[in-house]
């Protein structure tokens, strides 16, 4: 009785001492991951740990809540774990950079960000009616004939023929053009801080909009005004890319600030910082995609107002965010 009293003793202190080793090994790693994140990891987690308060918070709005915050955690632990693996790597001999998964998972630390985005922006659907329950559109649609007289998504369909119309839908899709074409300049010439510093003002936009939309959810008149036009835009090849996009992307709410604006300044500011030719190449198609999300009827004129500013603010806040220390982690450069 007593050796058997004895081997329990002793397993009880060998699991004792196995889960204080489990605890101790992700306390570090934890850390670890944490010390490898830089300014944009600081942006898009906080996102994620705000949001999911508020999911938390207002639980009763929402169909599945503890799948959605489930879901924050697994993306938040995705990135932890990315920014880790690739700080691990990192820390091994320089030799093994020149090999294809050194090169693969370095591709992938720099170019997930634009994938998160898209997460956070298609979450929205879900998202949007989580702290106020209704439509707020009447209100724009006020301030919109208050600022201009006319409804503007209405007014501009005298101006419509298939032509501009597709000029108009080529212009907005070059909004999916900016980050990534000034993206893989900064990246071709390895200047890694001009880099992460786009990311984190896109970021910082990004994240101000989208908790924008959560207390202040707007449809845009394409949902709200329908029936107020006499007939769908119709146009050619281009037109109909940007219908097809939008028949499987369409998001219903999370339309003020606009983020097509709010991510289009953003990286129209980050061009003017590190790469000036590029900005005054991307700054006429950038006022054109302006105009085109009114005549497309995705946006009403305070939207694009609001995402100016949300777009300003992202790059104002993430270049003091670039200037704190660790902001460009060291297994990123």
């Amino acid at each position: 009785m007593e050796a058997a009293a004895a081997r329990g003793e002793e397993r009880a202190a060998n699991f004792k001492a196995e889960k204080q080793g489990i605890a101790a090994w992700i306390t570090r790693e934890a850390a670890a991951a944490w010390a490898a994140c830089g300014a944009f990891e600081w942006v898009a987690l906080g996102y994620l740990a705000a949001s999911s308060v508020l999911i938390a918070v207002f639980a009763e709005n929402l169909a599945h809540p503890v799948k959605l915050f489930g879901l924050q955690m697994l993306v938040a632990a995705m990135i932890l774990v990315l920014c880790r693996v690739e700080a691990r790597l990192a820390e091994q001999m320089d030799w093994r950079r020149g090999t294809f998964s050194a090169k693969f998972r370095h591709f992938w630390r720099y170019w997930y960000p634009h994938l998160f985005f898209l997460f956070c922006f298609e979450e929205l659907a879900t998202l949007v009616h989580l702290v106020t329950p209704g439509w707020q559109d009447a209100k724009l649609i006020a301030a919109d004939y208050w600022l201009t007289g006319v409804h503007p998504t209405v007014w501009l369909e005298q101006f419509a023929t298939p032509a501009r119309n597709d000029f108009m839908q080529f212009a907005y899709l070059t909004y999916f053009a900016y980050l990534l074409v000034l993206g893989g300049v900064l990246y071709y010439r390895r200047d890694w801080r001009g880099y992460w510093s786009v990311m984190t003002y896109s970021a910082v936009g990004y994240a101000i909009g989208y908790v924008i939309a959560l207390f202040f959810p707007i449809e845009s008149p394409w949902f709200s005004m329908a029936g107020a036009w006499h007939g769908s835009l119709q146009g050619g090849p281009i037109t109909a890319t940007i219908n097809f996009i939008e028949h499987f992307g369409r998001v219903r709410g999370a339309a003020f600030p606009s983020e097509h604006v709010a991510g289009s300044v953003a990286a129209l500011w980050g061009a003017w910082r590190h790469r000036r030719w590029l900005f005054w190449a991307m700054l006429p198609l950038v006022v054109c995609m302006c105009v085109s999300t009114i005549w497309g009827r995705y946006h009403y004129v305070v939207d694009i107002f609001g995402g100016m500013v949300t777009g300003t603010l992202g790059y104002v806040i993430g270049s003091w965010l670039m200037k704190k220390q660790g902001a460009v982690a060291t297994a990123a450069q």
